[in-house]
């Protein structure tokens, strides 16, 4: 990080704390700005960053300029309903213009019997003081790298949702995160706090949409915690212009039996890191995660998963495949921690690739680190071209070549995009894939 880079965030970080000066925030975001001075940028020489380090440093040699005040709106209504998602009738709309939740563009459609939706300061300022202060900040002690910190830095104009005891929600929550990149390169930093209280239900849907030529850098972190006898489902598409790029942590803790269900589809953009977290808390805990990467260009996709068992007889089961085409770089690293109380686990792994032109890489890196004696675990990674066989096959009776490819590259990709529980979503999903899969291995 050069100095005028360090100097520029400074001040930005001083104008912060004396407008919002809030004795919890401010403290939080002083530690936060305290370790990203000291850290810096992660590089190829942090182990974590081994793959991604580089990539995402050498993004800031551009001038990037952080979002300013909320108030100001470059979006328009026809902007917002260009990115809906299917089914968002029936939905709660959280609308974020570089990085900021904005209230007067988003639609709640839920009671606040079942829900509650609101920015994060006046959750921390009012009646889920407490939970915030409990809550908030917790990523931290499992990400404790500069990108990470440099969003603690800046935490303002977050979302806080709290879904009351004993709510099924039917109304999913979607976020769309739009950034406004037609006068500055943009660096958003988005911030959310998410509790699931006993026996409740939320799905959440992230998407994202850059507008404007300019390059666009979006940091986020989003931090959800699910209470016993809970149910979480989690969905993410990462569909924007080859000029956006993106650090993003969903940071899961499961502090009572629960259910946790996360699912990341990555389909275009610049560099993007995905961390998934899924921290494990309460006995007979069980997880879910999903993954799919459709990579072509000179695309880069990290995803870095975390499944750490901290009590026992919990299950976790893990999945992600990647189809990597062109120039693009696929990487998966994903870890399983079983600690010494953590007797009974139960949890699996398996990373796929299927790499479609020479140029094409992908690095694998599944990992055990196990510290219980009674558990079953299993990790496994494939990397591979399309089955010829099969190709064969198919063009023996008819079929093009290019028909042929997309029909096994589907058949690839389906068993990660039927965990998608909301029809409508996964019906979009699966025409996004259709659309992307008819171009592979054609000209950039």
């Amino acid at each position: 990080m050069d100095q005028i880079k360090l100097q520029y965030f400074g001040e930005k970080f001083n104008e912060l704390q004396s407008s919002n000066p809030d004795a919890f925030l401010s403290r939080l975001r002083k530690e936060g700005f305290s370790n990203f001075s000291d850290k810096g940028l992660p590089t190829h020489k942090n182990e974590e960053w081994k793959y991604s380090g580089a990539s995402v440093s050498n993004l800031f040699h551009k001038e990037y300029k952080l979002t300013e005040d909320k108030n100001q709106l470059p979006v328009m209504k026809d902007d917002i309903d260009e990115m809906r998602l299917p089914g968002f009738e029936n939905a709660n709309e959280l609308v974020f213009v570089n990085g900021k939740f904005v209230v007067e563009l988003s639609a709640i459609r839920s009671s606040s019997e079942q829900i509650v939706i609101m920015p994060l300061e006046e959750a921390e300022n009012g009646d889920y003081k407490e939970i915030v202060k409990e809550h908030l900040g917790k990523s931290n002690l499992f990400i404790n790298d500069g990108i990470h910190a440099l969003n603690t830095s800046f935490i303002y104009g977050g979302v806080f949702i709290y879904v009351n005891k004993k709510q099924e929600v039917t109304n999913p929550v979607y976020l769309y995160h739009i950034l406004d990149a037609g006068d500055n390169h943009i660096l958003s930093q988005p911030r959310s706090l998410v509790f699931i209280d006993e026996r409740s239900k939320l799905q959440i849907v992230e998407s994202y949409k850059t507008i404007g030529s300019m390059d666009s850098f979006t940091n986020e972190v989003f931090e959800i915690v699910v209470n016993k006898d809970a149910i979480l489902e989690y969905y993410k598409i990462q569909n924007d212009k080859t000029t956006a790029s993106q650090v993003a942590t969903t940071h899961v803790r499961q502090i009572g039996k629960s259910f946790a269900h996360t699912l990341v589809i990555s389909l275009n953009g610049g560099t993007i890191r995905n961390n998934t977290n899924i921290i494990m808390e309460a006995a007979g805990n069980e997880a879910h995660m999903y993954g799919l990467y459709l990579l072509k260009g000179k695309s880069h996709v990290d995803n870095h998963t975390l499944v750490d068992n901290k009590m026992p007889n919990c299950f976790s089961n893990e999945l992600y495949k990647g189809v990597i085409d062109g120039s693009a770089t696929g990487v998966f690293s994903g870890k399983i921690f079983v600690r010494p109380d953590a007797q009974k686990t139960n949890a699996y792994q398996s990373n796929n690739n299927i790499l479609l032109s020479d140029n094409a890489s992908v690095n694998s890196k599944p990992q055990l680190e196990i510290y219980a004696d009674d558990v079953k675990c299993s990790h496994g990674c494939t990397v591979g071209r399309l089955d010829e066989e099969a190709l064969f096959y198919l063009r023996a009776r008819g079929i093009s070549k290019e028909h042929a490819q997309a029909m096994l590259l589907q058949a690839f990709a389906s068993n990660i995009v039927e965990q998608i529980k909301i029809e409508p979503l996964r019906e979009y999903a699966e025409e996004l894939i259709t659309e992307r899969l008819s171009e592979v291995n054609t000209e950039e």
